[in-house]
């Protein structure tokens, strides 16, 4: 089966990803020193999707940009067309799920990038992706954020009635080439790049000063902390070791 490269793969699955976390109050101490705001990137992906490869460019393009917060999420849908990819998690594709009712979708695809949260689109076309990019704006009263020295500390603010999520994100910053010898893909080296390897939901945050204690990175690995509104809402905040 092939697709045209500006065509997305579109596949249904349904998932339940649970939901628990611990949170640790912070007891005095200063606030921390609020994170430059980062533009969140997301792309789902495959490595059994003819259309994903160009995407994966697109995403190691703006991986470079600063101010940007580039994640490739490797989904399991794809897996049936005779190419296991390597990466895919069903918790990924879960967290594309919980993405179709707050953007609008009737299903998932591949390549999706979702921008901050608010915003989805093909990621094959980085006309596309620059502009989506470009308008994604800083949110309003971003809370403060940092990640050090094997903690996240968050600032104490106002917050949305509902909370945010706090989500633990592993990555390799890496470029990484796979190999793939069945599927859409067959016959091709496929280069990745800031795969997720982990990703945990670490608890919520009302609006209480915090200091969360988390494990060092594997290595090789880099860390980033997304503040997010729940059930696939708007990324408020985002910072990286």
């Amino acid at each position: 089966m092939r697709r045209s490269t500006k065509r997305p793969c579109f596949g249904a699955l349904r998932l339940a990803l649970p939901a628990l976390g611990l949170i640790v109050p912070l007891l005095g101490g200063a606030a921390p020193v609020e994170a430059r705001p980062l533009t969140v990137v997301e792309l789902f992906t495959s490595q059994g999707c003819s259309s994903c490869p160009p995407a994966n460019a697109n995403l190691a393009a703006i991986s470079r940009r600063p101010g940007v917060l580039a994640l490739s999420f490797s989904v399991t849908y794809w897996d049936r067309l005779g190419w296991k990819d390597v990466f895919a998690r069903p918790d990924y594709t879960q967290r594309q799920v919980t993405y179709e009712r707050p953007l609008g979708q009737s299903g998932p695809f591949t390549p999706q990038m979702v921008v901050n949260g608010r915003a989805s689109l093909v990621g094959n076309d980085l006309a596309e992706v620059d502009a989506a990019i470009a308008g994604a704006g800083v949110p309003d009263a971003a809370p403060s954020l940092t990640v050090s020295s094997g903690h996240v500390a968050i600032g104490r603010q106002a917050s949305p009635r509902s909370g945010l999520d706090i989500w633990l994100v592993r990555y390799d910053p890496r470029q990484v080439e796979v190999p793939v010898r069945a599927g859409e893909n067959a016959g091709r080296t496929l280069p990745h790049k800031n795969v997720v390897h982990d990703l945990v939901r670490l608890g919520r945050w009302k609006g209480e000063a915090l200091d969360l204690p988390i494990a060092p990175a594997p290595a090789g690995l880099r860390t980033a902390i997304l503040l997010q509104a729940p059930d696939g809402g708007p990324i408020q905040a985002a910072a990286t070791d």
